[in-house]
């Protein structure tokens, strides 16, 4: 089984990121934020949700996109340690919502501590709703994920193949595909977790 979301795409990224910031705190650490500029940007195309979008969702393009950002920061600023916790998300992002006027969107957490298996019901689930999903990895014992250290980033799409779930995940501009049991094990007691929207009314368009 397979679904992928219709994400967006930026002057050829995909999605935003944040690379283009040109404010050195969000260059550095404006994940969170970027995160959520994505999601909002996708549920403003797809979910009939414009209103969180402040600018034209038809004409996307990067410079928009950086404002929107800036927008973003107060509600999900860079911090010493980050927004390295899942509810710092949450609370962020609830607060965005409210004051964009947006009061439909339920928001669900899952913990790093959880199972992998409990890790894919929950991504498939939400996709299969139509929304994609945040995820904050903080530490992994495998170099070959060093530039998800410490990062958030979102999930929005899934495949079920012999050796597991792999998932696809947008970052920096790029498209990213990962085996989902193996990207979860990270190896340390530090865990991230994941976000999970849905809306309690129809908004699909």
């Amino acid at each position: 089984m397979k679904k992928i979301l219709d994400y967006f795409s930026i002057d050829g990224a995909v999605g935003g990121s944040q690379e283009w910031f040109k404010n050195v705190v969000m260059y550095i650490g404006g994940c969170a934020a970027a995160t959520a500029c994505d999601c909002c940007i996708y549920l403003a195309l797809h979910k009939g949700m414009g209103h969180l979008y402040p600018f034209d969702p038809d004409h996307l393009t990067r410079e928009d996109y950086v404002r929107f950002a800036m927008k973003m920061k107060p509600y999900l600023k860079p911090r010493v340690n980050g927004v390295n916790k899942t509810y710092l998300f949450t609370e962020g992002f609830e607060k965005y919502l409210g004051d964009a006027g947006e009061t439909h969107i339920i928001i669900e957490e899952l913990q790093g501590t959880e199972e992998a298996g409990r890790a894919e019901e929950f991504i498939k689930e939400h996709i299969d709703r139509g929304f994609p999903v945040p995820y904050l990895m903080l530490r992994h014992k495998k170099e070959c994920y060093k530039d998800f250290v410490w990062h958030w980033f979102l999930c929005y799409g899934y495949e079920e193949r012999e050796d597991g779930m792999w998932i696809t995940v947008a970052t920096y501009g790029e498209k990213s595909t990962f085996r989902l049991e193996d990207l979860w094990d990270t190896g340390y007691e530090e865990k991230g977790g994941l976000i999970g929207l849905g809306s309690e009314i129809s908004h699909d368009c």
